[in-house]
Parts: C-alpha cells; structure tokens; sequence
C-alpha cells in the first residue's frame, strides 16, 4: 500500500514506522532537522514494544512530491489540521483514505471542508510516544492502539482493508470501532481531563492521580466532558468515566501528555483543541464546563505567548 504520513512526529513517526517496517511503501511528511535525519539516516524508534529501525526511509516537506496514495495518516498536532488538509490536497486521490489520528473531535470535520467527506473516516490511537531528536521517536507508555470507523458507522470494504493493513504491523492493535464518535468522544474525554490537569498542575500520571484534590479535577473534568457529548446526542456508554479514570491509573507513573508537555516546554500546544474545545462546543449546547472553563482560562495566556500572539510585558508596566 502507498502511504503518506503527514506529521512524523510521535504519533505518525510510531505507526508510520510500523507500516514501514511491515513493507508497505511510506513516505514521511516532515520538516527541519528531523526531515533531514529521517532522509539521511532512517527513522529509528525506541519502543516498549520491541525497538525498530527504519532504513533507507522516504520523507519530504513537499506532499506534492509523493503524488497520489492509497492512505494518508494525519498525524500533525490538531490546531495544524486546517493547514494539513490543504497541503495534502495533491496526495489524495479517487480511492485515498485519510485517517486522522489527532485528539480532539474535530479533525475529521476540518478535513472534510477541505477535501470533501468521501475521502476521510474517523480515527484515533492511544499511545505515549514523541520526537527523541531527529529522526528518534520514542515510544515510553501504553500498548499502541489505532481504533477508526467510517463517519456514519456503516460496515465498508476500505475500513475492513485498512485492519487487514495494520494487523499485519507488530507493535500495535488495530480495532474498528462499532461507532467512531463515541470512541472519539471517550478518547477525548480521558485526553482533555488528563492533559488540562496535568498542565496546570505540572506534575506526572503518578503523582497527578494519587492527591485527592488533583484526582478529582480530572473526574470532574471527564464528568463535564460525559455531559456535553450526551447533550450533542453521543452515545457514551455509562461507566465512560470511571474505564478512563482506570486508564490514568494504569499509565507509568512518569506519564504526561503531549499537551502538558508542550505547555511545560513554552511550545503551542494543543490547549484550543481540548480544553478549549470542550469550553466553546459548552457554550453551543448551553452545558455548563465550570473545571474545563478554569483549566481552559488558566492556561490560554501562556498559549497565546507560546504562538506569539502575545509578548510579555516590560517590568513595571
């Protein structure tokens, strides 16, 4: 199978790789040093699930290089997404499947307004992974999970060829879900409680979960997000909270999000795609998000610097 992955960081670097490492014909949507680390040495991947590296590796920063493929893996972080679609416009053909892997519960929306709904399905992974220095991916928590569906959850050929593709990988499993928007909403749920907490707090999994008053921000946090996609009519199933709250107590004690660590390292981050998210889709269906509106708030200033729509002001002023 010919496919892109557009974003080879720890998302797309993971199971980009492992796509490469099963043979199918990949080439990597990268930039800077890690694009040229990739292009002169391989992408190598230092993995709790078996370390692996990929040599001679394809990658580029021009996706109408590539041309046409059979799959393109949307791996850049979700305020990028936009810009990706339009990027990848001459990538994608009469029979492309695009795969979003962001979190979050608008990737799939942003890349049907840009490339048409026929293209794209709905997709997400579950994975700690990140960029270890050019052309390093490590993957450092969670079993590799990928789980995607078509957008109206009907049963079609392409989704039942793409598990085939990815259950020949190792190091991960591949599921379809039964109806992606729940799944989406659930990863979404456990992914904006637990990055939101664990930027404002700046602590790790371990830590995070076992204070009384931080565990029960993430609860509170997933209860809200629970609330808003039964009210936009996502069928959630009951106990979504407490599996999710079992899931942050299942993480490695040094777990942290890619959100929380961005926010930690001053970079941009994916706080509009979360938190901030959760606080606007609130306000269009009238459900009130009181801890995801403080995290949202408590953060968003060192966002707007991070993406330099702020500066920090001169002492005194």
């Amino acid at each position: 199978m010919r496919i892109a992955v557009f974003g080879a960081g720890g998302v797309g670097g993971y199971f980009g790789g492992r796509l490469a490492q099963a043979g199918h014909n990949v080439t990597f949507i990268a930039r800077g040093a890690h694009l040229e680390a990739i292009g002169r040495d391989g992408l190598q991947v230092a993995s709790i699930a078996g370390d692996f590296h990929v040599v001679p590796a394809k990658a580029t920063d021009d996706p109408s290089a590539v041309g046409e493929v059979d799959l393109v893996l949307v791996g850049v972080k979700a305020p990028q997404v936009p810009a990706a679609a339009r990027a990848m416009r001459p990538m994608v053909g009469a029979g492309t499947v695009v795969l979003p892997l962001q979190n979050g519960v608008e990737a799939a929306d942003q890349l049907a307004e840009a490339l048409g709904r026929e293209p794209v399905v709905g997709g997400l992974c579950k994975l700690i992974a990140m960029i270890d220095g050019p052309g390093r991916i490590r993957h450092s928590g969670m079993p590799p999970q990928i789980v995607f569906g078509e957008l109206d959850n009907r049963t079609s050929e392409r989704i039942t060829r793409l598990k085939s593709v990815f259950d020949g990988c190792r190091g991960l499993e591949a599921q379809i879900a039964e109806d992606i928007h729940a799944a989406l909403w659930g990863k979404f749920l456990f992914i904006a409680a637990f990055s939101g907490v664990g930027a404002v707090t700046r602590v790790p999994a371990g830590l995070m979960r076992s204070v009384p008053e931080s565990r029960q921000l993430i609860q509170e946090a997933m209860d809200e997000i629970r609330n808003l996609a039964l009210a936009r009519g996502v069928r959630l199933a009951e106990d979504v909270v407490d599996r999710s709250m079992a899931a942050v107590d299942a993480l490695p004690p040094e777990g942290t999000a890619s959100m929380q660590r961005d926010i930690m390292a001053g970079r941009p981050s994916e706080l509009s795609a979360q938190n901030g998210a959760v606080v606007r889709l609130a306000a269009e269906a009238g459900v009130a998000v009181p801890v995801n509106d403080f995290l949202y708030r408590a953060l968003v200033a060192q966002e707007k610097l991070a993406r330099g729509e702020i500066g920090l002001a001169a002492p005194g002023a």
